[in-house]
């Protein structure tokens, strides 16, 4: 097939905040695609690094002196503030501003796109389809909410005619998609400056499964409450094809085994009645189901079931996904994106169910005063299922603080759960703290969608001393 072209007005296109995760994959495929790429981001990183490498000019700090006169557009997301001074310029200039998720959609343009959405889930599923079509000699576009292995790692440019994108209903961006295949990993309450209610939820989804292209399938989760009921209300859409995944008997595709081997897993399938088996590596029941997902997705663009099954064992995890960061002194240092409360229900109990007798120790940052404040009750009775945990303050990205709302909601309920919580104010003493509790069998995991990533290295490098 011939290569897509770039979309309207992005041949020379601005971005915004060009070192976060969905705008720098965006930015890369541009970029790959031959555009002049450039953007800006409020300090320096690996990512934007990486991006350099691919030709595009990279500004650190915002400054209206950074948007070129003869930029196409300006690429903004939802975190990017109306007082930008760089939106301010592009006014002034008469230059389009797009958001992400209509340049997004213009890139997927001509091909045959896989949409990966759910509350829970995206990146990983988004990311075993990317290398399993990868290692089968596909060579699929892709962008995923991630890196799979290096900075720079979460997108790519491909000869293919498979885009496999990462969907995201947090700000409604998704209803911008027209995929072949839709997948809904589950539904739940979250992102609560954007959804007021679970009917807000399934109508948002309603309207993402609405845009699948006549003819083309959505993969839903069969056993989880929210997908199913979307299910159900979509069930009658014409030109729309429903298959179902899960451990319960009237899954179209149905997992009749999951047997954990340390950390990764081994999973049984049936599938078009045929039973597979494949090997998932990476540990825990939510990561085998991620995984069917996937298999599922694949099968209904044409690829056959089992070349798929078999490709998605080349999968070894994506940054910050339960991703093993090293090993000091005896102690493993595993770092985890999880920030609501069913994910990190989800990763302690892999992690549990891979340590045995190793006890789990956690450094958790909260993420968003709005979040903190709708579920920071059932974030601390997650972390009781980890022997002793540390919390941070709340780590507030795009918010303003929000009277009375601290981490200290979070702690309190996790002491009511039987949990051994301490407070920690200070990032820069976590290291100390840490190193002085650990012990030889130790599994450490920081936890979290803010900077607490940061502290894994910084905890190793202390536990070597």
């Amino acid at each position: 097939m011939t290569p897509p072209g770039l979309p309207n007005a992005m041949e020379r296109p601005h971005f915004i905040g060009i070192g976060g995760a969905g705008m720098s994959g965006i930015a890369k495929i541009l970029a790959q695609r031959g555009a002049k790429v450039a953007g800006s981001d409020a300090r320096d990183s690996e990512t934007a690094q990486a991006l350099r490498a691919h030709g595009a000019t990279v500004h650190i700090g915002h400054a209206a002196a950074h948007l070129a006169a003869d930029s196409t557009c300006v690429v903004v997301s939802s975190a990017i503030r109306s007082d930008n001074p760089e939106l301010a310029r592009a006014a002034e200039l008469g230059i389009p501003v797009v958001h992400r998720s209509d340049a997004l959609a213009g890139l997927m343009d001509g091909l045959r796109p896989i949409a990966v959405a759910g509350t829970h889930g995206k990146t990983t599923t988004t990311s075993m389809l990317a290398v399993s079509l990868s290692a089968l000699g596909l060579d699929p576009s892709y962008a995923i909410g991630g890196d799979l292995d290096a900075p720079g790692s979460n997108a790519h440019h491909g000869e293919g005619d498979i885009f496999v994108a990462e969907a995201d209903e947090s700000d409604r961006s998704f209803h911008k998609y027209t995929p072949q295949v839709a997948i809904i990993l589950n539904a739940e309450l979250d992102h609560h400056a954007n959804y007021a209610s679970m009917e807000e939820i399934y109508e948002s989804f309603e309207t993402f499964v609405a845009k699948v292209v006549p003819g083309g399938t959505l993969v839903v989760a069969h056993g989880q409450a929210g997908a199913a009921e979307i299910a159900a209300r979509v069930a009658g859409n014409e030109g729309l094809r429903v298959v179902t995944y899960g451990e319960e008997e009237a899954a179209d595709v149905r997992i009749t085994k999951i047997t954990p081997r340390g950390l990764t897993s081994e999973v049984t399938v049936v599938i078009d009645g045929r039973m597979l088996t494949f090997t998932v590596s990476v540990p825990g029941r939510h990561y085998a189901h991620n995984a069917v997902a996937a298999l599922a997705a694949g099968v209904a663009l044409g690829i056959p079931a089992h070349n798929l099954a078999s490709a998605l064992g080349k999968y070894t995890g994506v940054k910050r996904r339960l991703q093993l960061k090293g090993e000091a002194a005896g102690v493993q240092v595993i770092d985890s994106y999880a920030h609501h409360p069913t994910e990190m229900n989800a990763d302690l109990e892999a992690i549990r169910g891979a340590a045995g007798d190793s006890r789990i120790l956690v450094v958790f940052q909260p993420h968003l005063f709005s979040r903190t404040q709708e579920l920071g009750k059932e974030m601390g009775q997650a972390l009781a299922l980890a022997d002793a945990a540390l919390v941070l303050d709340i780590y507030p990205a795009r918010e303003d603080p929000i009277p009375g709302i601290t981490s200290e909601i979070i702690i309190a309920s996790a002491r009511a759960a039987g949990a051994d919580v301490t407070a920690e104010h200070e990032k820069d003493a976590v290291a100390d703290v840490i190193a002085g509790m650990a012990k030889p069998g130790d599994l450490v995991l920081t936890m979290g969608a803010g900077d607490v990533t940061d502290l894994g290295p910084q905890i190793l490098a202390r536990l070597s001393s």
